[in-house]
Order: C-alpha cells, then sequence, then structure tokens
C-alpha cells in the first residue's frame, strides 16, 4: 500500500514536510510570491500534486479571490485537503488523478511541489508537457522536488546531509537512516542539471533556482509567451 492510501500515514502527513524539508513554510511562501508576480487578483491556479492541502491553504488564505484546482492521485489525502481547507474548501475544485486528469482551462499560474521526485524522467516529461499546455503564454511553473548530484560520492554526501537534517528536527535517527535507503533505491532521482534540461525540452522558457534545502531544489519557468 502506498503511504498516500494508508490513513493512518495520512493523518500524520502535515508533520513529515516540516522535518524533512528545510525551509518548508518558507517555500510555501516563495512559491506563493513567485506566482503572485503574475497571477491575477482573480486568477486560476492549478496545483498538481496538492497532498493533503497544505500549500492550497497558503494561496488560498493570502489570496481570496483566486481559483484554485488540486489534483492527486490518492483519495484519502484529498479527504485531508478537504479538511485542512475547511471553509476554504469553497473555493478549491478536488480532483482525484494525475496530470492527464486535471482540467485545461488553461491556468494563470501552476505548482508541483515534493511531487515530481516520484516520476521516472520518461513520465517527469510527460508532467512537464501537460503542465505547460494547460498554462496562459508566459505564466509561471512553480516547482520544487528532491533534486541533487546522482554521482559518487556526492550523491550519499547530500543524503547525508538529508539525514542529519531530519535528526536535527527530532526524527529518529533509525527512521532517518531508512528514508535515506528509501529515496536511493526507490526514487527515480535526477540532478539539478537533469531537470533543467526537462523544463527546457517540456517547452518552458526562463527557468530560474529560487530555492535550495539540501537535497530539494526549487525552480520557477515559464510557459512561452
Amino acid at each position: 500500500m502506498s503511504p498516500f492510501s494508508d490513513p493512518q500515514a495520512v493523518a500524520g502527513y502535515a508533520e513529515g514536510p516540516l522535518r524533512l524539508v528545510p525551509g518548508f513554510h518558507g517555500l510555501q511562501q516563495m512559491a506563493l510570491l513567485l506566482l503572485a508576480e503574475f497571477v491575477p487578483e482573480d486568477g486560476h491556479v492549478l496545483v498538481l500534486g496538492a497532498g493533503g492541502g497544505l500549500e492550497l491553504k497558503v494561496f488560498a488564505e493570502a489570496q481570496p479571490r483566486w481559483h484554485l484546482v488540486g489534483v492527486d492521485p490518492s483519495a484519502e489525502m484529498l479527504k485531508l485537503a478537504d479538511a485542512t481547507l475547511g471553509p476554504l474548501a469553497s473555493r478549491v475544485d478536488l480532483v482525484e488523478g494525475y496530470i492527464d486528469t486535471a482540467p485545461e482551462d488553461p491556468f494563470d499560474g501552476a505548482t508541483c511541489l515534493l511531487t515530481l521526485h516520484f516520476l521516472p524522467a520518461e513520465e517527469r516529461l510527460h508532467t512537464l508537457k501537460e503542465l505547460r499546455r494547460r498554462l496562459k503564454p508566459g505564466a509561471p511553473l512553480v516547482i520544487a522536488h528532491h533534486s541533487f548530484p546522482q554521482a559518487e560520492p556526492e550523491k550519499t554526501r547530500w543524503l547525508h546531509r538529508y539525514a542529519a537534517f531530519a535528526v536535527s528536527s527530532g526524527i529518529p535517527a533509525s527512521n532517518a537512516s531508512s528514508a535515506v535507503e528509501a529515496i536511493a533505491t526507490r526514487l527515480p532521482l535526477l540532478s539539478p542539471e537533469q531537470d533543467v534540461a526537462l523544463l527546457l525540452e517540456a517547452g518552458f522558457e526562463g527557468t530560474e533556482l529560487f530555492y535550495a534545502g539540501f537535497t530539494f531544489k526549487g525552480w520557477i519557468a515559464y510557459a512561452p509567451s
């Protein structure tokens, strides 16, 4: 069973990013500000990999006229998102599925946070192409996920730093070691250079790095004008 389908794991989901992702709240705030540079006050924003609704809530609270669409393959996570949003849920459409299930509106902006590292390069490229196809000309896409050097010894060094951060944030050392093993062996990881190349291949322009937190990187890129 995927952890995102396990009700018990989903219930404790919100604690994970805070302890595992350096500057998690800052990452959400930066994503919001980057979107707001281009998305109008009454804009339409796609959140792919909406998870438990954490960034949906941040966006909805800060931009009361934005209409948000949150897409996630886990029904349990979407239930959590609905509960997280509370009264804000009336301004959010929650869609169960992947990028091909998402509406084709087009959107004024989109995010995909802590999601793309689950996808092999070919699926990642397809997802990026479909995101670009759903964006208005010049609209921003904000992404962030695991992205660090994949050659040794750099790969192991960065994973050890990830584990050290987790332990310093209160995660038991044994759990941090298990997480590192899972990341190294189960995730189809790419280097930052490969991630940037995929954005270019998918048709995005003006890619800029805005976030770096140990093994995590974040970029903003734009649909062609």
